[in-house]
């Protein structure tokens, strides 16, 4: 299991959402990421996904 964060934004640049999560591989992390951003409302918020190392995982702009 791996460590990612997922973090939504409003227009002005404050966070909406910055929480942490665990996923057995990317592919779910993206999934997980996904699903409670939709959950929130805010999929269509700036956002992303990364991995504890960094990586990003998912991004919408």
């Amino acid at each position: 299991m791996g460590k990612y964060f997922l973090t939504a934004y409003d227009k002005k640049g404050n966070h909406l959402l910055n929480e942490s999560f665990e996923a057995k591989d990317d592919k779910e992390a993206k999934e997980t990421g996904q699903k409670r951003l939709l959950d929130e409302g805010y999929a269509k918020n700036p956002n992303r996904v990364v991995k504890e190392s960094g990586a990003l995982v998912l991004f919408h702009p």
